[in-house]
């Protein structure tokens, strides 16, 4: 079992940003591939940005790519997302799962978290 805690998130004007930070425990961290996802209100979870359990590969969905970046580190055991260029479109709660040596085209499905943290609400105003 592995406890996931989010911070980091608020209100900000399009074009601003956002780091998100998630603190995990219970789990040696160096064994999780750890995401973030986003669920805006009327709509489906979507993947965000994953990066494997050693920090060797991180993938992103492709309406972030360029303006997100996640990153881990195993001696803190935290994941950060931080979020550039943000846009009225990236409103939602962002949630942090995690679980044990997920990667290519298992990292996108949610289905395949069996850890999630509480979430985070993240607004960004035109």
């Amino acid at each position: 079992q592995v406890q996931l805690v989010e911070s980091g998130g608020g209100l900000v004007q399009a074009g601003g940003s956002l780091r998100l930070s998630c603190a995990a425990s219970g789990r040696t961290f160096s064994t999780l591939t750890m995401g973030w996802f986003r669920q805006a209100p009327g709509k489906e979870r979507e993947f965000v940005a994953a990066v494997t359990w050693s920090g060797g590969s991180t993938y992103y969905a492709d309406s972030v790519k360029g303006r997100f970046t996640i990153s881990r580190d195993n001696a803190k055991n935290t994941v950060d997302l931080q979020m550039n260029s943000l846009k009225p479109e990236d409103t939602a709660v962002y949630y942090c799962a995690a679980d044990r040596y997920l990667s290519g085209v298992q990292v996108a499905s949610a289905y395949k978290y069996g850890n999630w943290g509480q979430g985070t609400q993240v607004t960004v105003s035109s």
